[in-house]
């Protein structure tokens, strides 16, 4: 890899590694405003549409380390490129979809071929500062989350305004051209991969058991009842082989004693966790219910949500080349207690502007949370394993999404009215609280610096 500059970060490498992070959290946020448009085309009731956003979830939450460490393996290219042609496809079939578990599909195997992105971001990001010497590219790990992190929010807005003009499957077909300018940015840009550092196999029956472990946990949350208690044992039982085979392997596909002691990383997925749960609970269940209980459409939904979207990116933008993560973590924490209590006030007669003030708020937790986090794991990460960590962090956030869509569905089990998203408010609410307790407890982020 050379520059144009010696001793510059490669400027050229920018644009695929935004374009290429934005893939997910973009499909992620846009289907929030579509749910119910989709539900009432397809004729589906919440239960089924939910498919559409923890299919997505699954197959992302399960591909990320595996990408990532294939990326740690053999480089970011011919990944990139692979999931970024996937994408192109998932946004073909979401066009023609003629039934719901079709659209399904779409969405599954959009989250397979976004799992590159992020992952190839953060390793071209640690290659370049190990070549130019420079240890803390702050201003490029913000640009990293300001686009792929805060975007999450911007998707209802776009989400909105695409499904105004030309329907929901626009949604879908938005990924056609995102994918072919990922294609050829890769093709012109992107490194050509150099040998693999190692010949030893990969780790295929580690990676079948994480996948299973993490796929039963989930399907278990996205209905869970004691009936579906056999879902956990299968969860349990692939974790404990997993970690059995783990800690035995020559050439683990994740290391467990790495990271196992690592207590400040392990804690960081934590926080990912709660802050995600968080968050994808007040994107989804507050879109939904400002759409089926408060009466207003998709694009107004979407108009809603803009506040949140372009403050969230003033304050990653602002904070990101700041050092410092406790206080940015406490307050961003702090922000999401404060929304969840006042989602309380919320009911079916709430006038706009509180609508819009309740959104501006939450773009303190939007734009702090997810800006602290990734940038921990990047100073907090074995730098051989970058691409398998950052693509843990993104299966932990999902883990939360998938928290936060199981709630969903609970709590709007007969329809996204007030009286369901006050109990999720109080769920929301001990969510927010341990996150700020785990914050407060952590002393390791007080001497977490970039230097």
């Amino acid at each position: 890899m050379t520059s144009a500059v010696t001793g510059a970060f490669d400027r050229k490498l920018i644009a695929p590694m935004v374009l290429g992070s934005i893939l997910n959290p973009v499909n992620s946020s846009m289907i929030a405003v579509a749910l119910v448009p989709i539900g009432v085309a397809l004729h589906a009731q919440p239960a089924a549409t939910a498919w559409l956003v923890s299919g997505l979830y699954l197959a992302t939450a399960t591909g990320q380390p595996v990408v990532g460490k294939l990326v740690d393996r053999y480089g970011p290219r011919n990944l990139y490129l692979a999931g970024s042609a996937l994408v192109g496809v998932a946004g073909i079939i979401g066009l023609l979809a003629p039934t719901l578990w079709v659209l399904v599909v779409a969405r599954v195997l959009l989250g397979l071929g976004t799992c590159a992105g992020f992952p190839a971001a953060m390793y071209l990001i640690r290659r370049e500062s190990e070549r130019t010497g420079v240890d803390s590219p702050r201003g490029v790990l913000t640009t990293l989350s300001v686009s792929a992190q805060t975007i999450v929010v911007i998707g209802p807005s776009l989400g909105g305004l695409l499904i105004g003009v030309a329907g929901w499957r626009a949604i879908f077909a938005v990924n056609i051209p995102l994918a072919v300018a990922c294609v050829v940015l890769a093709l012109v840009r992107l490194p050509r991969p150099a040998p693999p550092a190692t010949r030893e196999p990969l780790d295929v029956l580690g990676i079948g058991l994480f996948a299973g472990m993490l796929t039963t946990l989930m399907l278990f949350l996205m209905s869970p009842a004691i009936g579906e208690l056999w879902l956990l044992a299968i969860t349990v039982g692939c974790g404990a082989a997993f970690a059995r085979r783990e800690l035995r392997a020559a050439e683990p596909f994740l290391d467990l004693r790495v990271f196992g002691g690592n207590a400040p990383l392990i804690a960081t997925y934590g926080r990912a966790l709660l802050a995600q749960t968080a968050a994808y609970a007040y994107l989804y269940g507050f879109t939904q219910w400002l759409e089926a209980g408060r009466g207003l459409n998709a694009t107004q939904a979407g108009l809603i949500l803009l506040p949140m979207s372009l403050l969230a990116i003033g304050v990653s933008t602002y904070t990101g080349r700041r050092e410092g993560f406790r206080a940015k973590l406490l307050v961003g924490a702090g922000g999401q207690l404060a929304v969840s209590v006042l989602m309380l006030r919320l009911d079916a007669g709430s006038p706009v502007w509180i609508l819009i003030a309740l959104s501006a708020l939450c773009s303190l937790p939007q734009g702090l949370n997810s800006l602290a986090n990734q940038n921990a794991v990047y100073y907090q990460a074995d730098p051989a394993r970058i691409g398998a960590s950052s693509g843990l962090l993104r299966t932990f956030s999902y883990l939360g999404a998938m928290v936060s869509s199981a709630a969903t569905g609970v709590f709007f089990a007969h329809g996204a009215d007030t009286a369901g998203l006050h109990s999720l408010a109080v769920f929301l609410i001990v969510i927010a609280s341990l996150l700020l307790v785990m914050v407060a407890a952590d002393r390791s982020l007080s001497r977490l610096k970039s230097k």
